[in-house]
């Protein structure tokens, strides 16, 4: 059967905006004068891995952060040489490829720093690695009283370099004391392990914390969310500009009586006759059942109208 058929159009598509994802980088700019990583984890929060990391190359990024060695792997395949700093945790078996490509990791254990020392002195190379530091968030790193044996010890691998100092945090967007106390408390690791001088990058925020904190010794920051327009602090989401257009096209208009439901568990009852427009989009295309009924919008020819269910 050669019967030809033509193409239908997508169902619902994403948008992306890359231009406002540059306004967004300028705002991390003006909040945050230092070096920038741009964190593209997660094939970039849904926004597209290889377009964002092309679209961001050219915008004096230091590092693009992801989360594992396959997002690396995109990036490079993307044609995008950025150095690439690895957020996660590595595998063993991925060790070899991370230093033959020149690759980032973040250091948790000796053990960890110990084969990669192994395999880069077999490669003939000198890896530039960061050693991570758990000042909250409970996940990975070294803890306080152990930071100075392990940078000793890190020292001692001729082959890695220590280039870097890292933390993270949990809670800048809720606990702005217990914020505050991991910037003072990353500020006397800093300073008891050398001070700015010894580490050439020394980085501690997310967006949240760029947004919102003073970042003291800090010369590296690692905004994410704020990128693609989403700010984790209310007070400066009106500074950011909407990178991700979800779309669709209305399939059905019809008028519903009144006491009639509306979608799953019937949480929209009409109360009267009411005019209802079924939209080509659902739980199937990736669209979070859990925002049906919690005061979702669309746009339909210049209007905002409520999501019903």
């Amino acid at each position: 059967m050669n019967e030809s058929f033509p193409v239908s159009p997508p169902r619902a598509w994403a948008e992306i905006d890359l231009g406002a994802m540059r306004r967004n980088l300028a705002v991390a700019r003006e909040a945050f004068p230092g070096a920038l990583m741009a964190v593209v984890k997660a094939g970039a929060y849904g926004h597209g891995l290889e377009d964002v990391s092309r679209a961001l190359s050219g915008e004096d990024i230091v590092f693009f952060g992801v989360a594992n060695v396959g997002e690396a792997r995109r990036i490079r395949n993307a044609g995008v040489d950025t150095r690439i700093y690895l957020l996660g945790a590595t595998w063993a078996g991925e060790r070899e490829e991370i230093v033959a490509r020149e690759w980032t990791p973040c250091i948790s254990s000796l053990e960890e720093a110990a084969q990669f020392n192994q395999l880069a002195a077999a490669q003939g190379k000198r890896l530039k690695v960061h050693l991570a530091v758990d000042t909250g968030m409970g996940r990975g790193g070294f803890v306080a009283d152990q930071l100075a044996a392990a940078l000793g010890a890190l020292d001692l691998m001729e082959n890695l370099e220590v280039e870097g100092l890292g933390s993270h945090l949990p809670s800048a967007d809720e606990d702005e004391e217990f914020t505050k106390g991991q910037f003072d408390r990353f500020r006397d690791i800093v300073g008891e392990l050398g001070g700015p001088e010894r580490f050439r990058w020394i980085h501690l925020s997310n967006s949240a914390g760029l947004l919102g904190y003073d970042q003291g010794v800090c010369n590296l920051s690692r905004p994410g969310l704020m990128l693609y327009g989403v700010s984790p602090l209310p007070g400066f989401q009106q500074r950011l500009s909407t990178v991700m257009s979800l779309k669709s096209r209305v399939t059905l208009v019809r008028t519903l009586p009144a006491g009639h439901g509306v979608s799953y568990g019937r949480q929209f009852v009409t109360t009267r006759s009411t005019r209802v427009a079924t939209i080509g989009i659902g739980y199937g295309d990736g669209y979070p059942r859990h925002v049906s009924g919690k005061g979702a919008e669309v746009w339909i020819r210049g209007r905002r109208l409520p999501v019903l269910g």
